[in-house]
């Protein structure tokens, strides 16, 4: 059995293997950025250690620093968690080359898998037919052009390196495929470290199912049942449930072996999750997912499997204990995304900002998932995923009716979140019914009674900064860095800095005007006009990214750009001017 396993990873996925590695008496060891240092999951483990760096590019993507670490803590694992180096195969092969266990798959299935391409290939070998689309990566955005000419409007440009949405771009017309090409490479490129992408049918009211399997070293591969995960806005899922609603045992059945021969056909071993777009009876391989997923609570309610436990058996050279026979399925099960975004009037934007109060959820069969406690902040550099709220019942309406008592319980405040949100699609007839489909959030529901939230500022508190010290340890002078509070009139300045912010960003003026301001804190990624350009409104000024996540500023007025206050890489904060319009 394992005994110390290193997380490279944040947030409620790292606090989450903590707590069953801790269950098997298993050491954990956690790795943060300057922001993370007091972070949650940080709290939680037995040892951690520092990567420095603020964004996840200078920490979490830092492949020496966390193989330094990895030497240093002497661990016999890593486990990857999702996002980040999950699905990287020069990070797995990176570990298994120190000698140390990846907790996943085999590099060599991460790369055919983790790279959508090679899957797509893979699942036609075995048998498995995909949606429509090119199997190579595109090169330019004409090759983008030819496809919708030829297989018709929309289609979906996705990252090659990727999944959960990151990276994916819906375009509508030949005049969308550039810019359209270009956000989707910055996206995954930020996101997963590869900015290659392809492109390919988008369907137009499928459902996503996606089936989870579990194979063993041994040649023993399980699929252990779908999770319906169709409501979804910017390709983001929202909620997800197990079993999948009007879905036919037919379908399901061959479903499940359909996942098995893929996860065959590249060799896999540990959790995997191949996904499906289901429409009008048929279903087509999309993708798969070589990690656990955000989403797995709900698996392991309706299995009674622990997932993590399973992965860190098989990853210690364990056999499968069970047959397909022995899964059963018990209940229902539904879970919401908690993300910190300001979702009034259907705006669903990044809502960075510090967690002045949690009451989480309890009762019977409610499970809940976070990453953050009451204090903590949610950077705007990372991702936006709070905590994950999930609930069992014997059926699918008692599951629905317990999971709105669940988010009724829960009060967050400081940053806003998805929550409201998520109380008008459990409660609108098309999920009740299950007619639903991925498009029908964004393409069907109206979130304009959803007010603006009141966001309270945190106690002002000084920030804490880094002093370079000498201290004594055991009698040996060293060198240490300390988080002290920030003294008023002792200009100290963190060594980490952030991206430089311009000095010269005003207050925001009356929506509507000329000016054009930042809707949140985040990073510019491009400036998309110059000064003396003719804009309509409407018009994209800049792009902003903020958790992740892309966000157009468009003009509110028609006229001609005048000043712009920003250039790419510069940091701004809610509110900042970033161009006037005259």
């Amino acid at each position: 059995m394992l005994k110390k396993v290193l997380i490279a990873n944040r947030g409620e996925i790292a606090v989450r293997v903590m707590r069953t590695c801790r269950e098997m008496g298993i050491a954990t060891v956690a790795v943060y950025s300057e922001l993370d240092r007091d972070a949650l999951h940080v709290r939680f483990a037995d040892e951690a250690y520092a990567l420095g760096g603020q964004t996840a590019a200078e920490s979490y993507l830092n492949t020496a620093a966390i193989l330094d670490i990895i030497a240093t803590c002497g661990a016999d694992a890593v486990h990857p968690g999702y996002g980040f180096f999950s699905e990287n195969t020069d990070f797995a092969r990176a570990i298994t080359e120190m000698g140390v266990i990846f907790i996943g798959p085999p590099p060599s299935a991460i790369e055919v898998m983790g790279d959508k391409i090679s899957s797509r290939l893979a699942a036609e070998k075995a048998g498995v037919s995909g949606v429509p689309g090119r199997s190579q990566t595109l090169i330019n955005h004409q090759e983008v052009i030819d496809f919708g000419t030829e297989f018709g409007w929309p289609v979906a440009i996705k990252a090659a390196f990727g999944g959960g949405g990151r990276g994916m771009k819906v375009v509508e017309n030949a005049e969308e495929a550039e810019a359209a090409l270009e956000s989707a490479q910055r996206e995954s490129l930020n996101y997963f470290g590869r900015g290659e992408c392809y492109v390919e049918r988008y369907l137009t009211w499928p459902r996503h199912i996606e089936m989870q399997i579990l194979a063993d070293a041994y040649g023993n591969t399980l699929w252990l049942g779908e999770r319906d995960c169709s409501p979804q806005r910017r390709h983001q899922k929202l909620v997800e449930e197990s079993p999948a609603p009007n879905f036919p045992d037919e379908v399901r059945r061959a479903m499940g072996e359909a996942a098995v021969r893929v996860s065959e056909a590249c060799g896999y071993v540990n959790a995997g999750t191949v996904e499906f777009m289901y429409q009008d009876g048929e279903f087509y391989f999309l993708e798969m997912n070589t990690r656990l997923q955000v989403e797995h609570p709900i698996t392991e309610w309706v299995t009674g499997l622990d997932l993590v436990e399973w992965q860190l058996r098989i990853a210690a050279g364990e056999k499968l204990e069970l047959t397909q026979d022995d899964i059963q399925h018990h209940g229902h099960a539904i879970e919401v995304r908690i993300n910190a975004e300001d979702v009034s009037g259907g705006r669903f934007a990044p809502s960075p900002g510090t967690l002045i109060r949690f009451d989480q959820p309890a009762g019977p069969g409610v499970r809940l998932d976070a990453g953050y406690a009451a204090g903590d902040t949610v950077s705007q550099y990372y991702d936006n995923l709070i905590a994950k709220l999930a609930v069992w019942a014997p059926d699918r309406e008692r599951a629905r009716r317990r999971l709105l008592r669940a988010i009724e319980e829960t009060v967050i405040e400081g940053v806003a979140t998805t929550l409201p949100a998520d109380v008008i699609i459990l409660t609108d007839e098309a999920f009740i019914n299950a007619t639903h489909s991925t498009n029908w959030v964004e393409n069907t529901l109206d979130f304009s009674s959803i007010p603006a939230p009141t966001v309270t500022a945190p106690s002002g508190e000084a920030p804490l900064v880094r002093r370079d010290v000498t201290a004594e340890v055991n009698g040996r002078r060293v060198a240490v860095a300390v988080w002290l509070p920030e003294v008023d009139d002792t200009p100290v300045r963190s060594s980490a800095s952030a991206k430089p912010r311009r000095q010269h960003h005003s207050p925001v003026a009356s929506t509507g005007s000329g000016t054009v301001s930042a809707p949140m804190q985040g990073t510019i990624v491009k400036v998309s006009v110059e000064v003396g350009q003719s804009v309509e409104f409407g018009d994209t000024i800049v792009i902003l990214e903020a958790m992740k996540m892309e966000n157009s500023v468009r003009a509110e007025r028609a006229g001609t750009v005048s000043s712009i206050n920003v250039t790419a890489g510069d940091g701004v904060s809610a509110g900042d001017i970033v161009a006037v319009i005259e």
